[in-house]
């Protein structure tokens, strides 16, 4: 942190030497006394800093080299030092990376109810996500910042309200009922058990991409029908490996230049944004000619027809034709990944949980065939509970990193003790930070969630546990969730997510019975990848249940 706060002082007073020298040379003697003046400013500066910034406390480092980068990797390991650090250090700690640089947590609150309401102005993405995401997605919403973050978050909204989700209903049901006729197609040729071993996560794969084809593109990729296209393959080779070690990622955190080697992931980058890119650039192309032609009346009500009716809006409101690609391959990108993994550990804890999964069951069945997108949000309660709990146990983004920009100060719930032993109401750090809101570890924290934080326990939802209630609600997510985030950048498409996920679910759980393969005990793991797919130990890539129709 400081090494970094010392390279913005340098830059500063090296430019403001550079630029002296430029307006008049200066004599040898005058320079001396040039540089000696600057050299003096510059210390000045870097001790007036460090005399504003807050010491606060933090860890040991294990090791100098790597810090706690590989422990923040495991997830479950990660939610636990996180809480425990916050107990011992405080609601914002430091904790050491690589090459003894450290990252700031936020725990409390309020510190991150105000971090967010700066993300993308006084916060942006780090150079490593700025690098990682222009190589995969363009410069769409998630890589800008500032006034572009601004400017192309409105043009992407109104594809996303509950008038335009609504009307998507129909696809995602349709989605999930192609996939009951494939599961009874399968379980009808195992006539001696009656039931199939399916990989639930490679049809949660279809069920994703071909919604969010249709509901976003207006494109159906067929993967539900057997479709073997290019974009099926790298979206399902995208999300299920990293292609690239541990140490290496870690690495490329703080030297985010290692991404631009030829390495075998920015190799399957390149093809994928290539060919993602590619399926875009058609379907807009189409779009754009049906608009021409006066054919598309109804195209201007899809994703695609309001990206281009942006695009026409101007560049100063709207998108220019490059964001138009990008903001496809984004929505296409996140409305595949993160919903697919979602759903797949839904069904991996319904069947690690009979009971649960019996009463779930029960609700479906008892409401009607089809339920609209009113009916899913409101009147299906238990079926929202289940949901919630598996996006508060299972949310596919861990945590996000971000760089301040500038110097601030963070406000808290209550005093902290710093590391000379005062105790403050506020936390100053400097420009140059790099601040970490540990989402996993929050929505499985013990002081929020109470001592069963780490259950599946979707009736927790009506029990409402007075005791922890007060330390999570300042957290102003989705349901005080971290998973969709907050803030400028809080989940684009959290309602279409949230409605496929129910839809899905409500065909899927009224037809199957679902069971872990080894029974309800079995050991699941979180696979490595771009999201944490779950896995059972040993094949930590893939989940495999055992489906049976149910019979009355």
């Amino acid at each position: 942190m400081g090494l970094l706060q010392s390279r913005h002082c340098g830059k500063d007073i090296w430019l403001a030497f550079k630029d002296l020298c430029l307006v008049s040379p200066l004599p040898r003697s005058t320079a001396g006394i040039a540089v000696v003046t600057l050299a003096s400013l510059y210390l000045l500066q870097v001790y007036r800093r460090k005399k504003r910034t807050t010491p606060i406390r933090g860890p040991p480092s294990p090791g100098w080299v790597f810090g706690f980068s590989k422990s923040r990797l495991n997830s479950t390991a990660a939610t636990e030092l996180y809480e425990r650090w916050a107990k011992e250090y405080g609601p914002v700690y430091k904790v050491p990376g690589v090459f003894g640089s450290s990252m700031v947590i936020l725990w409390d609150p309020k510190a991150i109810s105000h971090f967010f309401a700066r993300d993308t102005w006084s916060y942006n993405q780090t150079p490593f996500n700025k690098i990682a995401l222009e190589a995969t997605t363009g410069r769409g919403v998630l890589w800008a910042d500032g006034e572009s973050h601004k400017r192309q978050r409105k043009a992407l909204n109104p594809p996303f309200t509950a008038a335009a989700i609504r009307s998507l209903t129909y696809v995602f049901h349709d989605a999930a009922h192609k996939t009951a006729n494939a599961w009874d197609a399968e379980i009808e040729l195992n006539q001696k058990t009656h039931c199939a071993v399916i990989d639930v996560e490679r049809w949660m794969n279809h069920i994703s991409l071909d919604s969010a084809g249709i509901g976003i593109l207006s494109h159906d990729f067929g993967a539900l029908d057997g479709n073997d296209s290019d974009v099926v393959n790298v979206l399902n080779a995208f999300g299920s490996s990293t292609h690239v070690s541990s140490n290496l990622f870690i690495l490329a955190q703080n030297f985010p230049a290692i991404l631009k080697l030829p390495l075998p992931r920015t190799q399957f980058t390149r093809k994928f944004r290539l060919i993602v890119g590619k399926v875009c650039e058609e379907m807009l192309l189409r779009t754009r000619k049906e608009k021409e032609t006066g054919g598309a009346e109804q195209g201007d009500k899809s994703c695609l027809g309001l990206l281009l009716k942006a695009e026409g809006s101007g560049e100063s409101t709207g998108l220019t034709p490059q964001e138009v690609l990008d903001e496809a391959r984004v929505l296409l990108l996140a409305g595949f990944e993160t919903t697919a993994v979602t759903m797949t550990w839904a069904l991996v804890e319904l069947a690690k949980n009979p009971d649960l999964q019996g009463k779930l069951r029960d609700e479906c069945l008892e409401f009607g065939p089809t339920p609209s997108y009113d009916d899913l949000t409101n009147k299906l309660p238990y079926l929202d509970a289940v949901v919630n709990e598996v996006l508060r146990l299972h949310g596919p983004v861990k945590e996000i990193p971000r760089l301040a920009m500038q110097e601030d100060v963070i406000p808290l719930s209550e005093p902290m003790r710093t590391a000379n032993g005062n105790f403050t109401e506020s936390v100053c750090i400097p420009k140059g930070t790099v601040i970490v809101v540990p989402f996993a570890a929050l929505n499985c924290s013990i002081s929020m969630w109470g001592p069963d934080a780490e259950a599946f326990k979707p009736s927790r939802w009506f029990e409402g546990d007075e005791g922890t209630l007060g330390a999570r609600e300042n957290l102003h997510g989705y349901r005080h969730l971290m998973t969709f985030g907050d803030g400028a950048r809080m989940c684009l498409g959290r309602l279409f997510a949230l409605t496929e996920f129910k839809a899905v679910l409500f065909v899927l759980v009224r037809k199957f019975v679902f069971e872990m393969m080894d029974g309800p005990g079995a050991q699941i793991v979180e696979g490595l990848g771009t999201l944490p797919r779950p896995g059972v130990v040993g094949n930590a890539g893939s989940a495999p249940l055992r489906v049976r129709r149910y019979e009355v």
